[in-house]
């Protein structure tokens, strides 16, 4: 077995006098989806914000490509290869698509083929390319935010539920652009609530409960047990 691209080993996060994660152990294996499943407020966005350094680890380590980027800053993160999209997008709403796009390019000009494949997986992006991100729809705005974490090539993706609220065929779109990414060898950590969705792209899996996972696999088994699904996360998932 190959070495994971990123693992947290016995993670502890506080957040102000909260102590959301609890001694999180966690692999990503390399070139693979990995869904991270669990309840609301069980600490998902909390390991996707530790991992990049918007909020600091207290205890335990964390390993990314066989280096150690615990106490690293968030753009030294960056830089090592890792695109962060999180929930809230982070879009910049008075700047246009462009201007967002080329922010989030650090390493300079956007690599013309790049985008052009891009604007092929997210065509309201070139019809959009220069008015104002504020005036984007719900579902545009999620496909800009996730366009400038993939502006350039990134070794691990790190994305935090992109499905929610969407129209079905905004998640579609979506889904698509995700295993574009998969099927370019690159690694991606999912938080997700839509089972569907995970089910469907998911490789391995790991469940969250109050800070810590208390499950790891592939998603196949916990997608075709539904007492697994119950025992998990409270809810039998199978006809979702």
């Amino acid at each position: 077995m190959p070495e994971p691209i990123l693992r947290l080993a016995g993670v502890h996060t506080n957040i102000q006098r909260y102590h959301i994660l609890q001694g999180v152990d966690l692999e990503v294996p390399r070139g693979g989806v990995t869904m991270l499943l669990g309840r609301n407020g069980v600490g998902k966005t909390t390991t996707l914000r530790t991992i990049v350094g918007l909020w600091r680890a207290h205890r335990g380590n964390l390993t990314y490509d066989g280096a150690d980027i615990t106490r690293l800053p968030t753009p030294a993160i960056a830089r090592a290869g890792i695109g962060f999209v999180p929930e809230d997008m982070g879009i910049f709403a008075d700047l246009t698509v462009e201007e967002n796009m080329r922010l989030a390019a650090v390493s300079g000009d956007i690599d013309t083929a790049r985008l052009d494949w891009l604007f092929t997986i997210f065509p309201p992006l070139k019809t959009f390319w220069s008015g104002a991100a504020g005036n984007l729809s719900g579902g545009q705005k999620q496909m800009l935010s996730i366009a400038r974490a993939m502006v350039e090539e990134r070794r691990l993706y790190l994305i935090d539920e992109p499905t929610k609220g969407l129209a079905p065929a905004i998640v579609a779109t979506l889904l698509r652009a995700l295993r574009d990414l998969k099927d370019q060898g690159a690694s991606i950590l999912l938080v997700e609530q839509n089972f569907a969705v995970a089910r469907a792209l998911g490789d391995t899996c790991a469940v969250m409960d109050d800070g810590r996972i208390i499950w790891a696999g592939a998603m196949a088994d916990l997608a075709a047990d539904a007492g697994l699904q119950e025992r998990l996360i409270g809810l039998s998932m199978e006809a979702a």
